[in-house]
């Protein structure tokens, strides 16, 4: 089966869809539209892997959380390598390690491959674990002979990988592979891919196994325009490895936030400070806050979600907080950016502030910002 001419990613996936369906290729869960399908003979297909040499040779295996990889994460334990799931669409981190109990039988090392399994078994993998990760396994909908991927549309793996990448766990080197059926190796046109798309050296097939070759670069690292507030929003673990790469004067500028230039100084030194007290047309204000939320609490997640306020004036018996930025534009990038944003079990409350002095606000407390290149909150 060959997509047709002139088609995008989105068609190929259809079109591979609508075939394992339509031939009864598909597995449970069904239908596979949306998904990393399953299929009938997937466990054939994965009975490949603990063949590769690369799989000998690897201690730590991160594998996809999605069915038809399930027999490759039992073959990671059996062989007592150690086992690295992501979590579910990143919202809780990274990695999750899966630990049988000990003296686990072959069964429950099947059931500690399931999805319940990872469940069961798994505890976090920090930002600050230092973990390498020697050999990759992904989820596709399509992929071609020379190592080109589609997945499913969301950029979950694509992601996942380039946050490896920006954390120190994966190299250039670093193998990837891919368990598929058969009808899903097709032609992927080159000028398809972009360069946050993730490529494959290994695909195994129920009847095949491809070494691609692929000299096409990997990604190498997160690409922060890409990544809209929305997503940073839903991905405590991005926030952080924005916030470390932010530190390290790199571009993290998203895809729907204001330009500056890599290594660029925020520096509000130059500019002519506000009067202490004011609320400025680029300040926000925040309600809804825990009753027993803390300043520092506060300041902790903005600097993660990285909408850093130039100033903060902190109203505790309100439960709110004003945030104060340099101009509107940061501003504006800071509402988008907290939408939906959870401090404790309250969602808060953004808007952008009227002009006031805060001589007017009760219970208001506003400091000047630390003397510091970078931008400060300020707080009690």
């Amino acid at each position: 089966m060959e997509p047709r001419a002139g088609v995008s990613k989105q068609d190929i996936r259809e079109q591979i869809w609508d075939y394992m369906e339509s031939q009864n290729l598909a597995d449970f869960p069904r239908p596979v539209h949306h998904r990393i399908p399953n299929f009938k003979g997937a466990s054939r297909a994965a009975e490949h892997f603990p063949r590769l040499q690369a799989f000998k040779m690897a201690r730590t295996i991160k594998v996809n959380p999605d069915a038809p990889q399930k027999n490759a994460r039992f073959f990671v334990l059996e062989s007592k390598k150690t086992l690295l799931v992501p979590t579910p669409r990143l919202r809780t981190g990274l990695f999750n390690k899966i630990t049988p109990p000990p003296g686990a039988t072959k069964d429950i090392l099947r059931k500690c491959a399931t999805s319940q399994g990872v469940r069961n078994y798994s505890t976090p993998v920090g930002l600050d674990s230092k973990v390498l990760v020697d050999l990759v396994v992904v989820g596709s909908v399509a992929v071609s002979e020379k190592g080109w991927r589609i997945g499913k549309g969301e950029g979950y793996a694509d992601l996942e990988y380039a946050m490896m990448v920006s954390m120190g766990a994966v190299s250039q080197g670093t193998p990837v592979v891919t368990i598929v059926h058969d009808c899903q190796v097709v032609d992927i046109p080159e000028a398809l891919l972009e360069d946050h798309d993730l490529t494959v050296d290994y695909i195994l097939t129920p009847t095949r196994v491809i070494t691609t070759g692929c000299e096409r670069p990997k990604p190498a690292g997160i690409a922060w325009s890409k990544i809209s507030c929305e997503m940073l929003g839903k991905m405590p673990i991005l926030r952080s490895l924005r916030h470390r790469e932010e530190q390290a004067r790199k571009d993290v500028t998203l895809q729907d936030g204001p330009r500056s230039p890599p290594g660029a100084t925020r520096s509000p030194r130059n500019l002519a400070p506000p009067e202490l007290g004011s609320v400025l047309p680029s300040s926000v204000q925040i309600g809804n806050l825990p009753r027993d939320a803390r300043v520092n609490e506060l300041k902790r997640a903005l600097s993660a979600l990285g909408v850093a306020p130039w100033r903060l004036t902190w109203q505790g018996l309100q439960h709110g907080a004003f945030l104060h930025y340099r101009d509107p534009a940061e501003a504006q990038q800071a509402i988008a950016c907290l939408q939906g944003f959870r401090l404790g079990a309250n969602t808060v409350r953004v808007v952008l502030a009227r002009q006031q002095r805060a001589s007017d606000l009760v219970g208001g407390h506003t400091t000047e910002p630390l003397p510091d290149h970078r931008p400060a909150i300020a707080g009690p």
